[in-house]
């Protein structure tokens, strides 16, 4: 698990999870967990899994629990 804190990421790999839903791969793109790629569930982000696909955003991890921003 990351420790929290705020990370860019940049979308390797999607694939549609349910209805609205994705689960995502993201590669950390600075700082000490440069290289590291995390898996999210992402809801609702009005986009399908082709899209995501090479997609920059922030990754904000609090109290362990991540939130995804994507840039779209």
């Amino acid at each position: 698990m990351l420790p929290d804190g705020t990370y860019d990421v940049f979308v390797v790999d999607a694939t549609a999870d349910g209805p609205d839903r994705l689960r995502l791969e993201v590669t950390i793109l600075a700082g000490e967990q440069k290289g590291e790629v995390v898996s999210v569930q992402a809801n609702s982000l009005g986009i399908d899994e082709l899209d995501a696909l090479g997609l920059p955003g922030t990754l904000t991890v609090v109290d362990g629990e991540p939130t995804l921003l994507l840039e779209h």
